[in-house]
């Protein structure tokens, strides 16, 4: 089953999505407009819905 994004937060760039039990998320800040301010970048983590375990996060910038 393809994953379906959508946007939980109106004018900050999260992105989220769920399928066959995990929770997927994609986040971009930038030092200026709307979001999450500091360095250019994302951070997409994911982690189990029914387990109370911690997201496996994964950063990066287009730029290093």
């Amino acid at each position: 089953m393809p994953l379906q994004f959508h946007r939980p937060v109106e004018n900050i760039e999260i992105w989220s999505a769920s399928s066959d039990g995990f929770s997927f998320v994609i986040s971009f800040g930038s030092p200026t407009g709307p979001g999450f301010h500091g360095r250019t970048g994302y951070l997409a983590s994911w982690r189990p819905l029914y387990r109370n375990d911690g997201a496996i996060k994964i950063s990066g910038s287009p730029f290093r």
